[in-house]
């Protein structure tokens, strides 16, 4: 599954630079930057929403009237709070989102609308409780002596992949505002000593962002 998605986030990639080759005085970049609200969710996982951000850019590549495809690259940072106590979990992304857009024009501006995947790959992480601190460790398979007491680790998975929505507006001066929804596929836990885990968590999220294109 993991390398389904990998292949058509190339893919789409591919598509993008070739059409922005044939039309490229058409292809427009941005930048956008943003808060997200995320959780991770899944099988007897009890936490609350964290607040972190993301950064990034992107290009618009015009593939029919009011149609675009939309790929970019962003930092964004998710995680968690613990449902009681104040334990929280925090993730840093490099996401690779494609989304395909609608963008008609809708009075001075144009109204977006867009979903698609994306794919995030895990930089860095740590998991806080009072002034206790653990790193968080992306692998995919943890054997038994990965952990150790002196310097105990949490492991989850490094690859992430899932679903974007946006809805948004852009004005006639490029400014543009957006709320968007994620939803993420990607089990997070990983194997342990080659053995499939029972339990199931997930990155969900939704968030405000301002942008501009150039």
């Amino acid at each position: 599954m993991k390398s389904k998605v990998l292949l058509l986030a190339l893919a789409t990639t591919a598509l993008a630079l070739t059409s922005k080759a044939q039309d490229a005085a058409k292809t427009t970049f941005g930048v956008r930057a943003g808060v997200n609200f995320t959780n991770i969710t899944g099988d007897d996982q009890d936490s609350k929403i964290k607040p972190g951000f993301n950064i990034g850019v992107n290009a618009e590549v015009p593939v029919a009237t009011d149609f675009y495809l939309q790929p970019g690259l962003l930092f964004t940072t998710k995680g968690a709070k613990a449902d009681e106590g104040d334990g929280k979990v925090n993730l840093s992304y490099l996401e690779v989102p494609i989304n395909f857009l609608y963008k008609p024009t809708l009075g001075d501006g144009k109204l977006l609308l867009g979903f698609g995947p994306y794919v995030g790959f895990g930089i860095g992480g740590k998991y806080k409780e009072g002034d206790d601190e653990m790193d968080v460790k992306f692998k995919n398979d943890v054997k038994a002596g990965d952990q150790s007491m002196t310097d105990p680790k949490i492991f989850m998975k490094g690859l992430d992949f899932g679903g974007n929505l946006l809805v948004g507006y852009e004005l006639s001066s490029k400014l543009s505002f957006q709320l968007n929804a994620q939803l993420g596929m990607s089990n997070l836990n990983p194997k342990f000593e080659g053995e499939k885990p029972e339990d199931k968590i997930k990155n969900t999220g939704f968030g405000i962002s301002v942008g501009y294109r150039f």
